[in-house]
């Protein structure tokens, strides 16, 4: 049964994957791991917390904000995503991104604010052992490992679960874009910022120095405290942070990822290095 369930979640991810800019539906998910609509509704959901039809929009959204700060007009992203008016494809993006497309090109760099989900791992916590949502970040691995004896700092939006439980999952949506905003705005030209779970980011700061990587954490740690509006209510986001130096624990993927989501989990009022 487990086996079976594990070929169904890898089978519908490489499906999305190969199919994102095509007309995809829910519906084709499902007919492409045998199995009914309802059954792969309640099995993603449960394993990854969000819906089938979530992802397929938050994956479209993030590949749509990577061709726009390539230069592609809105139209022509909007027609390659299966949209059939520009107003249609804005309202979506405005929806996982906050902004319009024409802020985004002009504001932000960061554009990985949903890549391409992995099987969830197993992270050992004092309270016991969870599954985390894991995201793809295999193409930036050899780039990783060629910054050996830099840091990588981890930023986790902090007590995430409750804003989820008491606002729902369209808060819990506006707290982690805030929290990527936050680092966004003290990144430089040479860092890279990516995602590696569900609420944390982890940026490849090719910062050596110790207090300098400090003053980089605190910078964003500084702003905690402050509030996002959500549909009139002010809610405090808390971010917490952690440092891992790229050494030669790099050797193997899962166990970098395994580490950085460690270095994320720390106290807010902590940071860890």
């Amino acid at each position: 049964m487990e086996n079976n369930r594990l070929t169904i979640l890898t089978t519908v991810l490489d499906y999305i994957e190969e199919h994102i800019d095509d007309t995809l539906t829910q519906e084709d998910c499902a007919r492409a791991a045998y199995c009914s609509l309802s059954n792969l509704q309640k099995l993603f959901r449960y394993v990854f917390h969000f819906s089938v039809g979530e992802y397929i929009t938050k994956r479209r959204m993030s590949l749509a904000a990577k061709d726009i700060q390539s230069g592609i007009s809105v139209l022509d992203t909007a027609i390659k995503y299966g949209y059939s008016s520009s107003e249609a494809f804005t309202r979506a993006f405005t929806r996982v991104w906050g902004e319009t497309p024409s802020k985004f090109k002009k504001n932000r760099r960061f554009t990985g604010i949903c890549p391409k989900l992995n099987m969830p791992v197993a992270v050992q916590y004092e309270g016991g052992i969870v599954m985390r949502r894991q995201f793809d970040v295999s193409d930036l691995y050899e780039f990783i490992r060629s910054r050996k004896g830099t840091y990588i700092v981890t930023f986790d939006s902090a007590r995430l679960m409750a804003i989820n439980e008491n606002y729902g999952s369209e808060a819990g949506d506006c707290y982690i874009r805030e929290t990527a905003r936050r680092v966004e705005q003290q990144l430089t030209d040479d860092m890279v910022m990516f995602r590696i779970g569900g609420d944390e980011f982890a940026v490849i700061t090719c910062l050596s120095d110790k207090q300098q990587v400090i003053d980089f954490a605190e910078s964003v740690l500084s702003q905690n405290g402050n509030t996002i509006n959500y549909k009139g209510t002010e809610i405090p986001v808390l971010v917490r942070s952690g440092a891992m130096l790229i050494g030669d624990n790099c050797k193997h993927y899962s166990t970098l990822f395994t580490d950085l989501i460690s270095a994320a989990s720390l106290d807010p009022d902590v940071f860890n290095i």
